[in-house]
C-alpha cells in the first residue's frame, strides 16, 4: 500500500469512527488541523506520512470523552495502523504523537517529554485550531457541550493548573481563555506556527475586549 493509500484509509476511518462527534472535536476539525500541519511542514525537514497519520488520528478517541482514560486514543490509533499493515516505526512514532500532543500533556512535569519535528507540527497545527475565530466558536460549543457558563465574574481564572486540576476545571467558558488559549501563541513550536499564530492571538483579544465591553452594558 503507498503512502497516499495508506492516507486515504485513514481518512475514511476516521471519518467513520467520528461521526456524531461534539462539533470541536469533529472530522471538520481533524481536517483542519491535517491541511494546517500539512502548510507547515513545507517548512520543515519532518516525515509527511508522519505528520499526516499523527494529524489524521490525534483526536480519534479524545480522553476528555472517555472518562478521562489517555489510552484509548492511542490503542485504537495503533490497531487501526496495524491492520492496514503500516509499519512499526511508523505507527510507534504516531502513537507517541498522539500521546503527547495535547496541551495537558504539557503540564505534566513528573516524566521526560517524547519529542520530535513531527509532533512540533502537528502540535502547532492543533492549537492554531484552538485559537482565534475557529478556537472561540470551539471553546464555547465544548462549554455548551458541557453546560458550563459563558462567564462569571465571581470565579478567577487559573492560568498555572497542574495537569489533573486542568483536566477536572469546570470553569466558565470565558476562563479558558486565559488558562489555555491566550498562552498558545508562546507555545508554539515553528516559525510558520509561531506567524500564524500571531493574527488569530490578536483576533482573540479583540473579541475578549469587546465580550467584556457587552458584559457591562458599555457597547
Amino acid at each position: 500500500m503507498t503512502d497516499s493509500q495508506i492516507v486515504e484509509e485513514t481518512i475514511a476511518f476516521v471519518k467513520e469512527t467520528l461521526k456524531g462527534a461534539e462539533g470541536g472535536h469533529d472530522w471538520f476539525h481533524i481536517q483542519r488541523v491535517f491541511k494546517n500541519t500539512l502548510l507547515i511542514a513545507k517548512d520543515e525537514q519532518v516525515n509527511i506520512l508522519v505528520v499526516s497519520l499523527g494529524a489524521l488520528l490525534h483526536d480519534i478517541a479524545d480522553a476528555k470523552f472517555h472518562g478521562g482514560d489517555e489510552t484509548v486514543g492511542p490503542m485504537l490509533a495503533k490497531e487501526f495502523l496495524t491492520s492496514i499493515d503500516v509499519d512499526s516505526q511508523t505507527i510507534d512514532h504516531v502513537v507517541k504523537i498522539i500521546e503527547n500532543i495535547s496541551y495537558k500533556s504539557s503540564l505534566d512535569t513528573s516524566t521526560a517529554r517524547f519529542a520530535s519535528p513531527e509532533l512540533e507540527v502537528v502540535q502547532d497545527a492543533d492549537r492554531l485550531d484552538a485559537i482565534g475565530a475557529m478556537g472561540i466558536a470551539r471553546a464555547f460549543n465544548y462549554g455548551g457541550f458541557k453546560n458550563r457558563e459563558l462567564y462569571n465574574p465571581e470565579i478567577a481564572p487559573n492560568p498555572n493548573m497542574s495537569k489533573e486540576e486542568y483536566k477536572k476545571s469546570t470553569a466558565p467558558t470565558i476562563n479558558h481563555f486565559y488558562e489555555k488559549l491566550l498562552l498558545l501563541k508562546d507555545k508554539m513550536n515553528t516559525k510558520s506556527g509561531k506567524k500564524l499564530a500571531e493574527a488569530r492571538h490578536q483576533f482573540m483579544l479583540d473579541y475578549l475586549e469587546q465580550f467584556f465591553k457587552e458584559w457591562n452594558g458599555n457597547s
